[in-house]
């Protein structure tokens, strides 16, 4: 299995302590996260995309340029990009400069949103959200893939033979699918033979199966080969302690805060209390051993091959605590047990400075073909 480290950049008091990061400690701490992702082992970090308070996650583009250049090898994942709400032509710039200033690192995860506040900020409807990541989506692929697109739709202006600048570094920059709740994004995800990545993050396990179950049905649908199908699983939260019951104390008054919030609330999260959800919920909290043996329970209902985790919320000392105890005592037998070749061949275009008669460096074939 390979993991990930995503943050949505929720900057909420600290549950315990009381104390706040201020915006700028709050970045800085995001950079030294990505830092330790990188040293740790870890082969992805992410940041999701967010508007609005307690997130300071409005531009992942800006953020994720900062950690390419904080770091040399990781992959650079969007955690969800709101492509519903975006502009196709802005997003295929800014994600194409990040691809080419982080050396061709960036894969992008796409979804509709998981925070129904941002609609009224860029001038859609709630439901009018799949219709809108369905056609922006289509035209970002052919941004990214042709030249002189002509093009007319429904949410933004027209388009007459427009070559975005810069081009990606990668010759297809990968693009995962977010899943939470609805077999629309399966179904686009499916149609496209590209992957997928399960939120895995409020619900009951049966509920992000079946979405993953609808995915592969339709990939052979499509004419795809589901045997290769590309899944990646969110974990909910992650607290490691030497037992079950020194990890619920210690993290409960976290888990507390969190699901009094707005955004929590909005997912209508069925478990009654954190140990409602760790019996059947996602939230990874406990012993080593007993967080292994519940990502090995999900493997065999999902499937995936990648992993990822969050510290958001946490205290500055426990993030690090944390990660490093992921890394030293989980990884590595989940490595071991289930194995994951995606990466494996991802390669990393790191530049040499250029001068006036170099050619441009030769195009990568695309990490995914599922």
């Amino acid at each position: 299995m390979k993991f990930a480290l995503f943050s949505l950049m929720m900057n909420l008091p600290n549950a315990i302590t009381g104390e706040a990061f201020t915006a700028q400690q709050k970045f800085q701490n995001i950079l030294e996260q990505a830092r330790l992702a990188e040293r740790l082992g870890f082969d992805a970090y992410g940041i999701g995309e967010r508007h609005g308070a307690p997130f300071l996650s409005s531009s992942p583009p800006v953020v994720l340029t900062a950690v390419a250049a904080a770091t040399s090898r990781i992959r650079l994942l969007t955690t969800v990009t709101v492509l519903s709400v975006l502009d196709p032509v802005r997003v295929a710039e800014d994600y194409a400069t990040l691809d080419q200033l982080s050396g061709g690192r960036l894969e992008m995860i796409i979804g509709k949103g998981n925070d129904p506040r941002h609609y009224p900020l860029f001038g859609i409807t709630e439901e009018e959200q799949w219709d809108s990541l369905g056609e922006r989506y289509r035209l970002l692929k052919r941004l990214w893939t042709e030249e002189d697109v002509t093009w007319e739709g429904t949410y933004r202006p027209p388009l007459d033979k427009v070559t975005t600048q810069p081009r990606p570094l990668q010759q297809s920059i990968p693009i995962w699918h977010g899943s939470a709740s609805s077999t629309l994004s399966t179904e686009l995800a499916a149609q496209y033979g590209e992957p997928l990545f399960t939120s895995n993050s409020f619900h009951p396990q049966a509920k992000y199966k079946a979405l993953i179950d609808h995915y592969r049905e339709r990939l052979d649908h499509y004419g795809h080969d589901a045997k290769r199908a590309v899944i990646g699983s969110g974990a909910g939260s992650l607290y490691l302690a030497n037992t079950r019951e020194e990890a619920i104390h210690r993290y409960k008054p976290y888990y507390d805060a969190f699901h009094a919030t707005a955004s929590a609330q909005h997912n209508q999260s069925p478990f009654k209390d954190l140990e409602d959800n760790i019996v059947n919920g996602p939230v990874l909290i406990g012993s080593p051993d007993q967080v292994v043996e519940k990502i090995v329970n999900y493997h065999a209902a999902y499937g995936h091959q990648v992993l990822s985790i969050s510290v958001d919320g946490l205290s500055h000392s426990e993030q690090l605590e944390q990660l490093e105890r992921f890394a030293q005592e989980v990884a590595p037998v989940l490595r071991r047990e289930l194995p994951s070749s995606v990466w494996d061949n991802a390669p990393i275009l790191t530049q040499q400075p250029a001068t006036p008669t170099q050619s441009a460096p030769p195009a990568i074939s695309p990490i995914f073909q599922v």
